[in-house]
């Protein structure tokens, strides 16, 4: 047996497993001026399964075209299924979870679902680079943060490129100001060992030091959150913080492309590697391109 991952830009993955092939987010299509696959989630037909990290678009966006080609079953926040509901997928598609649920996948298969914390996107417009050491925002109230996300979304529907705007537009059908739905660890379990899937810079310091995963897919992008308050750090800091935790064997990026120019940049990973290599110096680190099929266990 061996297990492959496949890399659709920002944090959308496919995982082949045991059999199944298990999508960690649904988010393919760009804008026509951001980096991509070419490919866009009406291509998909074949998936088992689809998990949603949270509900913003760049995760989400996609599932129901995918659902709709295919017959797998979502299984997300209380948000991310009231969207796929208000978009036509029927609920007997879809399961449920906001943290502390397992569930069996096939034979040999499982997903354990953990809460989790979402960037602390509201601190910033453009990302920076991944040594930009942050400081300060501590202590902001959620009136605030709402505030400054107006702002951001202000500056993301004028200060970014036309096809950026025109992208914005049609990604969000069926979304709410409801915001991310509340963020999700997912920990596959399957017979060549274990991946744990992020898909945003966000967590509780008490609960990643159980997880333990053979393969991590940490985000690398944005401004970290623990435990609900930004990283007074760099994200090289932040992501370095969470494998010194939880010790995987190898380690694979997300979210760290430039998917939606105006807002993100590509991410420079080699500070990344330096921080992470110098808490864990056996680690391997995985840098695929888009759809390289790449051996991950096994």
């Amino acid at each position: 047996m061996a297990t492959y991952l496949d890399w659709y830009g920002c944090a959308t993955f496919s995982l082949r497993t045991s059999g199944l092939t298990i999508f960690l987010d649904a988010y393919i299509d760009r804008a026509d001026d951001a980096e991509g696959t070419g490919l866009t989630a009406s291509d998909i037909t074949e998936a088992d399964y689809i998990l949603v990290g949270h509900s913003h678009f760049d995760h989400l966006w996609g599932a129901e075209r995918i659902l709709q080609n295919t017959e797998a079953t979502m299984i997300g926040s209380y948000e991310s299924v009231r969207v796929m509901e208000t978009l036509g997928v029927p609920l007997d598609r879809m399961i449920c979870v906001s943290g502390g649920e397992t569930i069996d996948l096939a034979d040999g298969v499982s997903v354990s679902v953990h809460p989790s914390q979402h960037s602390c996107v509201w601190s910033h417009a453009q990302m920076d680079e991944a040594d930009v050491v942050c400081l300060g925002d501590l202590g902001v109230h959620w009136h605030e943060q709402q505030e400054r996300f107006v702002h951001l979304m202000q500056y993301l529907s004028t200060e970014t490129t036309e096809s950026t705007q025109a992208h914005l537009h049609n990604s969000q059908p069926g979304h709410s100001d409801r915001g991310d739905g509340g963020a999700l660890l997912y920990l596959i379990e399957t017979p060549d060992g274990s991946i744990l899937f992020q898909d945003t810079s966000g967590y509780y310091s008490g609960t990643i030091p159980a997880l333990q995963p053979d393969v991590a897919i940490l985000a690398a992008a944005g401004r970290g959150n623990i435990d609900g308050e930004p990283i007074q750090g760099s994200l090289a800091q932040f992501v370095a913080g969470q494998v010194d935790v939880m010790k995987p064997r190898k380690l694979v990026y997300g979210h760290h492309d430039n998917w939606l120019p105006g807002f993100s940049i590509p991410t420079n990973t080699e500070p990344i590697n330096a921080a992470v290599q110098a808490v864990h110096p056996g680690i391997e680190i995985i840098e695929p391109g888009y759809l390289e099929g790449t051996r991950i266990l096994g």
